[in-house]
């Protein structure tokens, strides 16, 4: 499936999947990387990028620091799910706690809503 894009965000994409934080960095190399199934990072979607997009399961993963608790940004994150879910777009939410305390609970959670078996991981 085909979204349009900002195409002003290419390169701050570029930049972000260079940059990623440490947690996007873990869940990426330890995990999403090894999923059979092609798992795009910082992917621009409309007026988003969104920190990991896979395409074939209709599904955006994206991992929030603490900024994200701050009411403002509760409404943002609100309303950018509510965009992306117009799209058909499935968004799941991990907080950077989530990622560095339960890292395999999250990991069991996304194989679950993918619907992929774990011996499926590519080593």
């Amino acid at each position: 499936m085909y979204f349009n894009y900002n195409k002003s965000y290419t390169k701050i994409a570029r930049n972000l999947r260079k940059d990623m934080t440490p947690e996007e960095r873990h869940l990426w190399y330890d995990f999403l990387k090894k999923l059979p199934i092609t798992v795009h990072r910082q992917k621009n979607i409309g007026n988003y990028i969104v920190d990991f997009f896979i395409s074939s399961k209709n599904t955006v993963i994206e991992i929030d620091g603490l900024q994200h608790d701050m009411p403002i940004n509760k409404e943002a994150d609100r309303q950018r799910d509510k965009d992306l879910n117009a799209l058909g777009l499935t968004v799941l939410r991990y907080t950077n706690e989530d990622i560095n305390k339960n890292f395999n609970i999250v990991c069991d959670d996304i194989l679950t809503r993918l619907d992929i078996r774990a011996d499926t991981l590519k080593d």
